[in-house]
C-alpha cells in the first residue's frame, strides 16, 4: 500500500505584537552566513548628498530565508506590474519637470 502523502500545513502566525513601519530606503549588508536588511527613511530622496537617512529598523536573516524572502517580493512586485504596469525605481525618470508637474495638476 503506498504511503498517503501528508499535505503542508500553513504555517499559524500571530502578529498581534508586530510594529509597522514605513520606508523608502534599504540597504542590505551581509556576511557569509547572514544577510542583514536596514530599512529608513529617506527624506531627500533626489540630490541628498548632504542629508542622513535614519535607519529605523533592522532585520537579520539567513540566506536560505532571504531566497523564500526573494521569490514572494520578486511573485508580488510582478503580480502588481501585470495590474499597474511597470514600475520604475529611479525617481528621477518619475519626477516631472516642474512646467509638466502644472500642467498635470491643472487638469
Amino acid at each position: 500500500m503506498a504511503e498517503q502523502q501528508k499535505q503542508p500545513q500553513p504555517t499559524k502566525v500571530d502578529d498581534s505584537n508586530a510594529v509597522s513601519c514605513y520606508a523608502n530606503f534599504c540597504r542590505v549588508t551581509g556576511s557569509a552566513e547572514e544577510l542583514i536588511v536596514d530599512f529608513g527613511m529617506n527624506t531627500q530622496p533626489v540630490n541628498n548628498a548632504d542629508s542622513t537617512v535614519d535607519v529605523q529598523q533592522r532585520v537579520v536573516m539567513n540566506f536560505y530565508t532571504a531566497k523564500r524572502l526573494l521569490h514572494a517580493l520578486h511573485v508580488s512586485v510582478r503580480r502588481h506590474e501585470e495590474v499597474f504596469g511597470q514600475l520604475e525605481t529611479d525617481i528621477r525618470k518619475r519626477a516631472l519637470p516642474p512646467k509638466e508637474a502644472d500642467a498635470a495638476a491643472a487638469e
